[in-house]
């Protein structure tokens, strides 16, 4: 379905209900907690050594460990998605997650570390393929920007979360208690989202004309699916310039991201000299400013598709002019001051976010079935996570060999505005892939 099919109504009827946003929120509270298991390593780390004597190197590799998994089985969650549907594949996540962070605890040493958090990559994988399938569903084209925004700052917030919440039970308890906890908040979600996710056409709560008003704003449904399209298989996306367009861009935005997710708070004791209660208070910061900025962007993305702009060139401006800020990432290895660089962290934090959401729309934008966005959305993301593979080692092993956290925090400010470039020149027209004759 393109742009152009979409109805004019801007407002949803007076008669409409709001059971969408129940649904998008709810989908939030799934990527905090699963991106505060997947962060709470990285927080609990530095406060492990009595147990743990690991280097800059072996830390990197406990880190990929995560990444190995959940990249190489993004393929198969986006075709498990569209497959089982989000409320089955969600559910069956969240609790493979959950158990594999409460196994955590029992890890004894490098090897130990490397196989949960490898398991653990294995649990999260499906969790942004299901999203991007929900906003695709539930919503219609005039409101995607804003959903998929709030979905995805929920791994802001699972990230922000981390520094205070880990800090708190470690400091209170042990690291061991850490992940006990945060698996029993998984399960306990994972039953919630059993309990009320429901397609619009299936849900109690969702009214006929919210359901009509979000099929007639260009929701992807299968209703309105095209049977070619349809047939398409996985395979073929592969031989589209726009999907290999949205692979490398998403890695290269991926780079700066999982900085973040990984070393950030080593970054701040080590070459910042926070402490304990500086790590737990200021380190949340740049993770504040990029759930608000990631939440303004979308609604400013939504707010110039009802007021005609195309959905190519907000999509485009979104995401260039985001990945653009985040290369700030690598003026902030060389400020002197720790406020400053805290400062600029925060604006390519927040300008990453940014160009996330304008990204994580492009499976719903781009899809050439309703069938085919969970498979995009792993697609694109299959691709993006060779960055949580490469870029932990990558600065591990630059900081064991400098002694600084500066040349690898050059490195990816670059491959930011890589990123940058890719989506201007590379990417085409932002609408449906049309079906190409074999």
């Amino acid at each position: 379905m393109t742009s152009a099919r979409v109805q004019p109504a801007v407002r949803p009827p007076r008669a409409a209900t709001r059971t969408r946003w129940l649904i998008i929120w709810l989908a939030f509270a799934g990527l905090a907690i699963n991106y505060l298991d997947r962060s709470s390593l990285s927080v609990a780390l530095p406060f492990m050594g009595e147990d743990f004597h690991l280097s800059g190197t072996q830390q990197g590799l406990v880190f990929a460990a995560f990444f190995w998994a959940y990249d190489f089985f993004q393929l198969v969650a986006g075709w498990y998605v569209d497959k089982v549907g989000p409320r089955r594949s969600f559910t069956i996540a969240a609790i493979c997650w959950s158990v594999f962070t409460m196994a955590t605890a029992l890890a004894r040493g490098f090897w130990s570390l490397i196989t949960v958090r490898f398991l653990l990559g294995v649990g999260e994988s499906p969790a942004p393929s299901t999203s991007a399938k929900v906003v695709a569903t539930w919503f219609p084209v005039r409101e995607r920007a804003f959903a998929t925004s709030v979905w995805d700052s929920g791994s802001r917030v699972g990230a922000v979360i981390a520094l205070p919440i880990v800090t708190l039970i470690v400091a209170l308890t042990s690291w061991h208690t850490v992940f006990l906890v945060i698996g029993c908040v998984g399960l306990l979600w994972a039953l919630v989202w059993w309990r009320v996710y429901r397609s619009p056409r299936e849900h109690p709560g969702c009214s006929e004309a919210e359901v009509e008003y979000i099929e007639s704003g260009g929701a992807r449904g299968e209703a309105n699916d095209d049977e070619e399209a349809v047939a398409l298989s996985w395979r073929s996306l592969f031989r589209y310039r726009t999907v290999l367009s949205m692979m490398l861009g998403f890695f290269c935005l991926n780079s700066v991201i999982y900085f973040f997710i990984t070393f950030f708070p080593s970054y701040l004791v080590s070459e910042r000299g926070f402490d304990l209660l500086q790590l737990g208070f200021y380190g949340a910061i740049p993770g504040i400013c990029a759930v608000v900025s990631g939440w303004l962007g979308g609604l400013a993305a939504d707010r110039a598709v009802r007021r005609g702009h195309s959905v190519n060139r907000v999509r485009k401006v979104t995401i260039v002019g985001g990945l653009t800020g985040g290369s700030v990432i690598m003026v902030a290895a060389l400020v002197p001051q720790a406020w400053m660089a805290l400062a600029l962290l925060s604006v390519a934090y927040s300008s990453l976010t940014v160009a996330g959401t304008g990204i994580w729309s492009l499976p719903a934008d781009v899809a050439p079935s309703s069938r085919h966005v969970g498979m995009i959305g792993g697609i694109q993301n299959f691709a993006s996570n060779f960055a949580g593979i490469l870029t932990p080692i990558l600065v591990g092993v630059m900081v064991d060999r400098t002694g600084s956290f500066v040349a690898p925090l050059v490195v990816i400010g670059c491959l930011a505005l890589l990123g940058a470039l890719n989506y201007l020149l590379l990417l085409g027209r932002v609408r449906p892939l049309e079906v190409k004759p074999r």
